[in-house]
């Protein structure tokens, strides 16, 4: 099953895709997340203390639970996102893109030559070898989403220059690391960050490419917002905070009985 296309196909139509984020590693929270129904499982080996081996549990947890699996790489950097790509994710995201070059590097890194530069060795991304080779390199750029983050001033002012790479499937918008690049940490909804926010949509539409933003689950109004602004998709929610909302609530109930 190519949940690649799946999401793809859901980007082009009228109904938003919806992901989650897993922090944690242990890969029965990924598991769990997807069978409550989010389109994507957004691993987060980034901010979270993932190996590749977990990276790997984490993937087959999603798909085996229904939901593409969607890695957002520490770096942009081809020694790290090779080997991720050989565990099959669905989807790959490189934090921090801000420059054509850098757009470059990351669509490079991801596709065989002689589009990119991508080493061949596949494991899990050619179902370790059932996959004939003629067959799983004729269809390995289409197996996963390529997928840019866009989180620094610097990358909304080159978004033009960015979108002429070749190879990259959809922008996210990290809202957190956008407002702290204007001296902003944390206040996403102040005007001057809710400005580039509205000019990052506007380009992606003008320019006709998917985008969609990560966010936190907690203000509804926010939400609200990044969907008026017409996104694709929207990973909100994750581990941390449905665990820390979850007791906080139950303690506070319990507390107030009394």
């Amino acid at each position: 099953m190519n949940r690649a296309k799946q999401l793809l196909d859901k980007f082009s139509g009228s109904e938003l895709a919806v992901g989650g984020h897993v922090f944690f590693t242990d890969a029965s929270i990924s598991e769990e997340m997807a069978c409550w129904g989010y389109d994507f499982i957004w691993i987060d080996a980034e901010h979270g203390p993932f190996d590749k081996e977990k990276i790997l549990q984490s993937i087959v947890a999603a798909n085996n639970a229904g939901a593409a699996a969607i890695v957002r790489v520490t770096v942009n950097d081809p020694a790290f996102i090779k080997p991720v790509l050989e565990m099959g994710p669905d989807g790959v995201i490189s934090p921090m893109v801000c420059t054509r070059e850098e757009a470059q590097r990351f669509a490079d890194a991801c596709l065989y030559p002689p589009k990119g530069a991508r080493g061949f060795g596949p494991r899990r991304a050619n179902r370790y070898g059932a996959i004939p080779s003629g067959s799983y390199l004729e269809n390995a750029s289409k197996s996963f989403l390529r997928i840019a983050q866009i989180e620094h001033v610097k990358a909304v002012e080159n978004l033009e220059e960015i979108f002429q790479v070749d190879g990259i499937d959809a922008y996210v918008v990290g809202p957190n690391d956008l407002s702290g690049s204007i001296g902003r940490l944390g206040d996403t909804q102040h005007p001057e960050v809710v400005a580039l926010f509205d000019e990052i949509a506007q380009k992606c539409k003008a320019a006709g490419k998917i985008f969609g933003t990560s966010i936190g689950p907690n203000d509804r109004q926010y939400i609200r917002d990044w969907i008026a602004r017409g996104i694709h998709f929207i990973s909100c929610g994750d581990d941390i905070s449905f665990i820390a909302n979850g007791t906080r609530d139950t303690i506070a109930f319990i507390k107030g009985c009394r």
